[in-house]
């Protein structure tokens, strides 16, 4: 007899959008935060390239490869196997053309994405589509893009003028028609965003994009608060993780430099 499990599914996010239940994304790059997610009614975990700043302490997510990411993905999918993973194509994965895109993309779905999240559009719309139609579901990511940090100025806010809005529309419109599934907007004016959540045919998730989006996406380590220094605008702190960490690590070396532990219950 044939059972069939319910597995995580890319039209999720279709499905949620159509009956109006906002869409919740968090970050993950290892197996004990996954564990910890996989517990929670998030819908789905973003396997970064933002791990290059959040865990190996670069200051950009350039240094990020395919082989890193794939590392991280494989770590998060043994953490959280219930829930859908999608996977951040590294700095130029996209721009090398479609069989390397096709390699990257197959490296993170191997080890264990569902789907595949790739920045920017013009100059690689066709290669998105290829990646679409070899049965490689591509989540779309406008605004700000952190892979071209350097071409932007910076971390700053996109689509301002009245032009740079006609261009993220047009590229949003295009993401769509090459078959993404969903597009990330990020750092974008939340009426710019309201508009196109509402005419685009695929849901939004947003990040520094305001409420009007179908759904949201933080770090998981900024909303926890354990990067108290870092304090962008878009960002709650919904815990402090940080105090939490520093105050059990103070107990654990007040109670062993006092002999309280290890009691002898915890001796063997």
């Amino acid at each position: 007899m044939l059972l069939l499990v319910s597995t995580p599914s890319i039209l999720d996010f279709a499905s949620a959008h159509a009956a109006g239940r906002k869409f919740v994304m968090v970050t993950a790059y290892d197996a004990w935060s996954a564990r910890l997610l996989a517990t929670s009614d998030v819908d789905a975990l973003l396997v970064g390239d933002s791990a290059m700043m959040v865990v190996h302490g670069e200051r950009d997510t350039l240094g990020a490869t395919t082989e890193l990411m794939a590392l991280h993905t494989r770590a998060v999918a043994r953490g959280a196997p219930g829930k859908l993973i999608v996977a951040d194509l590294p700095f130029l994965a996209v721009r090398k053309g479609r069989a390397h895109a096709l390699d990257a993309a197959a490296a993170l779905l191997r080890a264990g994405a569902h789907a595949v999240k790739a920045e920017g559009l013009r100059g690689h719309a066709e290669v998105i589509a290829h990646l679409v139609e070899s049965g490689i579901p591509v989540m779309g990511h406008l605004g700000l893009t952190p892979q071209s940090v350097h071409a932007l100025g910076g971390y700053k806010v996109q689509a301002r003028s009245a032009v740079a809005a006609a261009r993220l529309r047009e590229d949003a419109a295009a993401l769509a028609a090459a078959g993404a599934f969903s597009v990330v907007l990020e750092c974008v004016p939340a009426k710019l965003a309201r508009a196109l959540t509402a005419e685009l045919p695929i849901p939004t998730i947003g990040i520094g994009a305001g409420a009007g989006c179908a759904g949201q996406i933080l770090v998981l380590h900024d909303l926890l608060g354990f990067t108290p220094e870092f304090r962008p605008r878009f960002v709650r702190r919904f815990a402090d993780g940080a105090k939490l960490v520093q105050t059990g690590v103070a107990r654990y070396v007040s109670a062993v430099r006092t002999a309280k532990f290890p009691r002898p219950k915890e001796s063997f």
